[in-house]
């Protein structure tokens, strides 16, 4: 603990890394004022009695902040930046030309794409905040006197989705780690008072601790499961050539090239979950239209209110898109041109093909098992709250909030240690 106490003192030291670190807490408190700020027209009586029938807000609002609690300007959250990013990540691997820009130009190309993100944002904020408003009118939970009313509502919180794009982009240019899935984390964590209070007053029975007893238990196994798939990796023995220049013999070195059993970390369960609201949104959309069209919308919108339908649904998006971003963010031939140039190789592997065949063999045989696991953790809670009758902390608990909890502490770390490990380096 001493040391603990004494790593936390001496980070606040370094005026780099401490101002760092302050702006992301200056972010947080942004995000938080926003997150509070109520768009134009809202009834909050009409909202609670909403938000007391469908329960799967719940989860939208816990990665809002509790933003779309009150509707805020900021109820949308980073939902339209996420699924941006989703559609540009699958238009590279679609377009040779914008594959190339990602992979071969570098972080002027990565930068390019992101650009690009960002511009799809804002026709994408608006199709979810008109879908977002239409549901909530059609279901009661907000009426809008006219037309003007709509529309000044519809751009303030297009407006709010930009603003937390920005925020975010902002936060990890000049902070730590990546400020979006900050964010998504802050969101999370500020729903905790709010799950502690329910959770004190639903205790009103002694015979309840033996379940709650057993849910905390179950909590503290999927936290423990959590780190370990962050943290597991896989170890590729690696060898290098000797190599003499001048009269000096450089090489003959091995090390290893480590394989995380989940590369892609965090974004599986944001893709997921995002890609998860879109039926909803344009079936809001599309049921206004009334026919047939207005029909099947309400139907496929019916559809997904399923728990049970939710639940597989999340279980395979997080594996598919385990095995998406993987693919976007780790590429076996870049490695091992890039082993060859350097002089290394795989012990019992062939340098070229067969490197590259090997490492796909083992980066698919890990991505099923961290892909199944991440899905099994996202599910574990509703699980326990079946067995113990424990429901009261909700999606705090709930499988892809530990996750990203979690993923996100250990990434900042990791992060923190890298830059303590630099500063070292620079005093040799």
């Amino acid at each position: 603990m001493t040391n603990f106490f004494e790593k936390i003192s001496y980070i606040f030291k370094l005026p780099d890394l401490r101002n760092k670190i302050l702006f992301i807490l200056l972010g947080f408190l942004i995000f938080r004022i926003v997150a509070n700020i109520p768009a134009p027209g809202i009834n909050e009586l009409q909202l609670k009695e909403f938000f007391a029938r469908f329960e799967f807000f719940g989860l939208l609002s816990a990665f809002t902040g509790g933003a779309l609690d009150n509707l805020s300007i900021a109820m949308l959250g980073l939902g339209p930046y996420i699924t941006a990013s989703i559609i540009m990540q699958l238009l590279t691997m679609v377009f040779p030309s914008l594959e190339k820009m990602y992979k071969e130009e570098g972080e002027v190309g990565r930068k390019k794409i992101n650009q690009y993100a960002r511009f799809l944002t804002v026709p994408i904020a608006f199709v979810q905040g008109y879908g977002t408003l239409m549901f909530l009118q059609n279901q009661r939970a907000i009426t809008f006197a006219d037309t003007e009313s709509l529309i000044l509502s519809l751009f303030t919180i297009v407006a709010g989705a930009v603003f937390l794009m920005w925020l975010g982009e902002i936060i990890s240019e000049k902070g730590i780690g990546n400020g979006i899935s900050l964010l998504i984390f802050a969101g999370i964590v500020s729903a905790l008072p709010t799950n502690i209070r329910s959770t004190a007053l639903s205790f009103t029975d002694q015979s309840q601790i033996i379940s709650y007893l057993e849910f905390f238990v179950m909590a503290f196994a999927i936290i423990t499961l959590v780190v370990y798939v962050q943290e597991a990796r896989r170890n590729i023995p690696v060898s290098y050539a000797r190599r003499v220049r001048g009269m000096k013999l450089y090489g003959g070195v091995a090390t290893y090239l480590p394989l995380q059993l989940n590369p892609a970390g965090v974004i599986p369960i944001i893709f997921a979950f995002s890609f998860l609201l879109l039926p909803g949104t344009l079936g809001a959309i599309l049921s206004n239209f009334g026919g047939f069209i207005g029909f099947a919308a309400e139907r496929i919108s019916n559809i997904f209110k399923d728990q049970l339908v939710n639940g597989v649904l999340l279980f395979f998006l997080i594996i598919g898109f385990t095995y998406f971003y993987t693919a976007v963010i780790f590429d076996p031939k870049t490695i091992s041109n890039n082993l060859q140039r350097m002089g290394g190789f795989i012990p019992g592997i062939r340098p070229g093909t067969p490197t590259v065949n090997y490492l796909y063999y083992v980066l698919n045989r890990i991505l099923f098992v961290g892909g199944i696991t991440l899905g099994i953790v996202a599910l574990m809670p509703s699980i326990a709250g079946a067995f113990t009758n424990v429901h009261t902390f909700g999606f705090f608990i709930g499988g892809t909030s530990v996750i990203i909890i979690v993923s996100v502490i250990i990434d900042l770390i990791n992060k923190i240690n890298a830059q303590l490990k630099m500063r070292e380096y620079d005093t040799i």
